[in-house]
């Protein structure tokens, strides 16, 4: 029992290595189902890293408190598991899904009882979450969650070793527990102190970058495209992987015509993730919560009603992570683009554009980063959004005493979004991007030397 105890507790005080913690390629899984309910997403997370569900064991009615299925159901997984001799599907099977987020007491009722590695759904997500931090900031990101995770079941380990619902466990056992949950609350501690002077220091650079820079957020659900947008609109090379959860942390990168233009990609949404969990997190959504633009994407091959769950969750998490920093204004600066263009079947777009527009969104853009549809459309919006629209500016050639056209040009440069210049004969052609606001204050600057064409 201690070595299934280790294993429940993965994570807790270096109980598991990071090696082992990392790596569950080729292990084999039951999962474990309470009245038929749709495990898609679950199953995708369980593949991502490689483990293989060889069953699924469903069960009607109401959740038990202690073991999630009936106790006469889970007696019969337990003894399944140990009569799986070689060639049983169900042979070296060493890990135990529930398709819910389990209460501490569910997770140990559960790994007393069939004596294997128990993961709910926020133990698997983190599991991922450990795989795929590359980062100092990610890793520390995860490790907070995880301990986080970690604690609440140790606590519920001492809890019933003092009120002796584990009769096995003596004062030995609830010394090593006691040892461990206080080694987990101090390297929280520390943990946490770091964070706070990462965040600290982050909050400084987006600062910084406000002075010379505007910012474009890119958020959405998990897998919904994020990185292959990035990697589109910035040429910059990032992991892009048809896998739940490849960005962890914060990239920032420029928008590949423009020095003035910030792109952020961050972490993907999932349903269901509680607020402890998420909350480790925070500093990374910040980027783009923190934008002048959000752009918020959904993938357009999904089924309409997935389409819509993914949708409603996106921006349940943003709205909530916004309303934490004081950024109420946070929809209002939502661009929504649906994204895959290129895997959707064209006469499923009229029924969720309506969808879309239930929920507010009456001009999404359409999109493929894979064949470049709609990419241009969007770089437009993008521009158009953050600086105005295009108009062309003609600098008159300067009376003498007069600042040179090339230094006028190179003002609008820290003024305007320039896209293309060219010399005449009396003068500067330039091809910009800008609002009303900003047009008038280059007339009161620079007054005759300048003309709209």
């Amino acid at each position: 029992m201690a070595d299934s105890k280790a294993d429940l507790l993965a994570g807790a005080g270096g109980l598991v290595t990071d090696e082992a913690q990392s790596d569950h390629q080729g292990r084999k899984a039951l999962l474990l189902v309470r009245n038929n309910e749709d495990c898609r997403e679950f199953i995708a997370l369980a593949e991502t890293m490689g483990i293989k569900i060889v069953d699924r064991i469903d069960q009607r009615g109401r959740s038990d408190a202690k073991w999630f299925m009936g106790q006469g159901k889970l007696q019969d997984v337990t003894e399944e598991l140990r009569s799986a001799a070689q060639g049983h599907p169900w042979n070296g099977v060493d890990l135990l899904l529930l398709h819910t987020n389990a209460t501490p007491r569910q997770l140990v009722g559960v790994n007393d009882a069939v004596g294997i590695e128990v993961w709910d759904r926020v133990r698997l997500l983190l599991a991922l979450f450990t795989a795929h931090a590359s980062s100092v900031e990610a890793r520390i990101q995860v490790r907070i969650a995880r301990l986080q995770s970690d604690r609440t079941v140790l606590r519920e380990v001492v809890k019933q070793q003092t009120t002796g619902e584990r009769a096995g466990y003596g004062g030995a056992g609830r010394t090593a527990a006691g040892s461990v949950l206080t080694n987990v609350n101090r390297e929280l501690a520390a943990l946490r102190k770091r964070q706070k002077k990462q965040v600290k220091s982050a909050a400084e650079r987006r600062r910084q970058r406000k002075e010379y820079a505007m910012t474009v957020g890119l958020a959405g659900y998990t897998n919904a495209g994020k990185s292959s947008l990035f990697r589109r609109l910035s040429g910059k090379e990032v992991l892009v992987e048809d896998r739940l959860f490849s960005t962890l942390e914060s990239t920032l990168g420029r928008l590949e015509s423009s020095p003035r233009i910030l792109l952020a990609d961050t972490i993907g949404f999932i349903d269901g993730l509680p607020n402890a969990t998420l909350e480790a997190f925070r500093a990374t959504l910040a980027e783009a919560i923190e934008c002048d633009l959000l752009l918020l994407l959904v993938d357009a091959g999904d089924a309409l009603d997935e389409m819509e769950r993914k949708l409603l969750t996106s921006i349940r998490e943003l709205t909530e992570r916004a309303l934490e920093v004081d950024e109420n204004s946070i929809m209002e600066r939502i661009q929504l683009v649906l994204t895959k263009l290129d895997t959707v079947e064209r006469e499923t777009l009229v029924q969720k554009h309506a969808m879309i527009s239930e929920h507010g969104f009456s001009n999404p853009l359409f999109i493929s980063s894979h064949s470049g549809e709609g990419i241009e459309e969007l770089q437009s919006v993008i521009l158009n959004t953050l600086f105005g629209p295009k108009r062309t500016l003609i600098i008159h050639d300067p009376e003498p005493n007069e600042m040179a056209s090339e230094a006028v040009l190179s003002r609008l440069f820290d003024t305007v979004y320039v896209h293309k210049h060219e010399k005449l004969v009396n003068g500067v052609e330039v091809r910009i991007s800008a609002s009303d606001e900003t047009i008038a204050i280059l007339f009161s600057k620079y007054g005759q030397r300048i003309e709209l064409k």
